[in-house]
C-alpha cells in the first residue's frame, strides 16, 4: 500500500499546531476548527499532539486514496499559500484557484472550508484519476 500522508509533514504542520493545521491534515476537521479557535486547546492539545501524531497518521493511511495528487504537497501548498489558490492549481481547479488568488481565498471563507475539505477532495479527485493498467501487464494494479 502506497502511503498518504507523511508524519515528517505532520510535524512540520504540528510546529504551526495552534492553527490545528496537523489535525485537518490527517482527517480530523472538527478538532482542527477547535484548534484553530483556541490557539491549539491553549497550548495543551499542541503539545499532547506530538505524542499523538504517529496513530493519526496510521488512521489517515486507511482511510484516503492514493493517486496522482499528492495529500503532502497539496497540504503545504493549503497551509502555507491556501488564500492564493495555489493548492486548487495544482489540483487542477483552475477556475476556483483563479477566484482564490483575485479573492484572497474567497475572502478567507473558501481557504477555511478547503481545510475541512480537502482529504476528501484530493482522494476523489484520485478515485477519479486512477489509472488501471490491463491484467496482462507485469505492473497492473492490483486493488484490495
Amino acid at each position: 500500500m502506497e502511503p498518504t500522508h507523511s508524519k515528517t509533514i505532520g510535524y512540520i504542520l504540528w510546529i504551526f499546531g495552534f492553527t490545528g493545521s496537523h489535525r485537518f491534515y490527517f482527517g480530523r476537521p472538527i478538532s482542527g476548527a477547535i484548534w484553530l479557535f483556541t490557539l491549539g486547546l491553549l497550548g495543551i492539545g499542541w503539545i499532547i499532539d506530538l505524542f499523538l501524531i504517529p496513530g493519526m497518521e496510521r488512521k489517515a493511511e486507511l482511510r484516503y486514496k492514493t493517486g496522482p495528487v499528492d495529500y503532502s504537497l497539496a497540504w503545504i501548498l493549503q497551509t502555507f499559500v491556501g488564500y492564493l489558490g495555489f493548492h486548487r492549481f495544482y489540483m487542477g481547479k483552475w477556475v476556483t484557484g483563479i477566484l482564490y488568488l483575485i479573492s484572497g481565498g474567497l475572502f478567507g471563507v473558501g481557504w477555511v472550508y478547503d481545510f475541512c475539505t480537502l482529504n476528501t477532495q484530493i482522494s476523489e479527485l484520485n478515485a477519479e484519476r486512477r489509472v488501471i493498467v490491463p491484467a496482462t501487464s507485469p505492473d497492473r494494479l492490483i486493488e484490495g
